[in-house]
């Protein structure tokens, strides 16, 4: 093979500069800043980011990008990472380090595991991870104290994962079209795919609809 040449399968990638990166913040509406790489060919995460390690929101969605370098963690300021529609297989342990985060959109990859080093995101309130390949999720999850929204849509869960029911301010999680196993079912062997699944904490249903859960968990006893 000749030198420099790329491997069959492996996508070359637009090459992104330093100028083009700089050239890409834009101002939210809020004042934030913003790194807007989106829809770039990006196959791998341009070092030259490290220079703009200052931006509130990184958007490098829909590219082509398969792994996330170690230096992600020195976005301390960073409160939207937008990493949607690439093709990631793992996150790295260093994204724990990113205390300010807010929102971390990953659906549409390849991951088929969590480290559990997502659980050291304190701020965390928004958490997209469908359109994976996922089956668990990692304990630590449950140490998520400000999560509101989980999505994990269109994975391989079979049960609800069990870390969270330890996220106190949790509203709603979406597990649509998951190879959830029917509860109702003896055996516990038929599995039904779920259309429309969602989690909400008890206090959010009527009366009505608190009672039917609660003597239904009675009868499951």
């Amino acid at each position: 093979m000749g030198k420099g040449k790329k491997k069959k399968g492996q996508p070359k990638g637009k090459t992104i500069t330093l100028k083009m990166a700089q050239n890409s913040v834009e101002m939210t509406v809020d004042g934030k800043r913003r790194l807007n790489l989106s829809f770039q060919e990006i196959a791998a995460v341009p070092k030259c980011l490290q220079k703009l390690c200052e931006v509130d929101e990184l958007d490098m969605s829909r590219n082509l990008i398969r792994k996330i370098p170690d230096f992600i963690d020195l976005f301390v300021s960073i409160r939207v990472l937008d990493l949607h529609s690439n093709y990631i297989e793992e996150l790295p342990v260093t994204i724990g380090r990113l205390q300010n985060l807010l929102v971390l959109n990953l659906c549409n990859n390849r991951l088929t595991s969590l480290p559990s080093e997502l659980g050291l995101l304190a701020k965390l309130q928004t958490l997209h991870l469908g359109l994976n390949q996922l089956d668990a999720l990692p304990a630590s999850i449950g140490e998520l104290k400000e999560l509101r929204h989980i999505g994990l849509s269109d994975n391989r869960f079979t049960r609800i994962p069990s870390c969270i029911s330890r996220l106190n301010k949790l509203q709603k999680v979406n597990l649509d079209r998951n190879p959830m196993r029917a509860e109702d079912t003896p055996s516990h062997e038929s599995v039904m795919t779920s259309e429309s699944l969602y989690v909400v904490p008890e206090s959010f249903l009527c009366e009505h609809c608190r009672k039917k859960c609660q003597d239904q968990r009675r009868t499951e006893m």
